[in-house]
């Protein structure tokens, strides 16, 4: 019983097969014209320099590792900095109108600034003496008079913007000409 439906399937199988098999070429005959047809179309065009055309068929045969070496070579030789890409995310945003332009002029604003003495009322010295001290706590009081009496100096370095402000207000206070650069 099991021969007899094996060989009724085979005989099936290859009716069915014949009926399918000059489909099946055809098929294959329109999928590979396609592609022909395809692969014709959208071959770039040949490069108008013969030598530029050897140079393109000399690097597509070589293998990653020449080709990467050939590309720290080029950056050595052509003198080409590293530069960093960015990481790829989702689609790029679209063009912003010139709005955005405008806003890139501006200069950014500075945040980190250094406070500078630049001069002093006399009758102000010895109060500024006593605040320079008290700001710096490793000066000796003799320090900190040679300290305001060679102005201008740099009280402060890479203060933020509202700290350096707060100190400005506070010599400006006792009499003494602070600038933040």
């Amino acid at each position: 019983m099991a021969s007899r439906c094996s060989a009724l399937l085979c005989s099936t199988s290859r009716l069915a097969s014949a009926r399918i098999a000059p489909l099946a070429s055809r098929s294959r005959c329109l999928v590979t014209e396609a592609a022909s047809s395809s692969s014709a179309a959208s071959s770039p065009p040949p490069p108008s320099d013969p030598k530029i055309g050897r140079i393109v068929d000399d690097i597509s045969g070589l293998t990653l590792l020449q080709a990467a070496d050939l590309v720290t070579l080029l950056k050595s030789r052509l003198n080409i900095q590293e530069i960093a890409m960015p990481a790829a995310s989702g689609p790029a945003p679209a063009a912003a109108p010139v709005e955005e332009a405008a806003v890139e002029e501006k200069p950014k604003e500075k945040t980190i600034f250094n406070v500078k003495l630049e001069s002093f009322d006399a009758a102000a010295k010895p109060k500024i003496i006593r605040e320079v001290k008290a700001m710096i706590p490793n000066l000796t009081l003799i320090d900190a008079k040679k300290f305001v009496e060679s102005v201008p100096k740099v009280l402060k370095e890479n203060m933020p913007k509202e700290d350096a402000d707060k100190l400005k207000t506070a010599f400006e206070a006792l009499g003494a000409v602070v600038v933040l650069e």
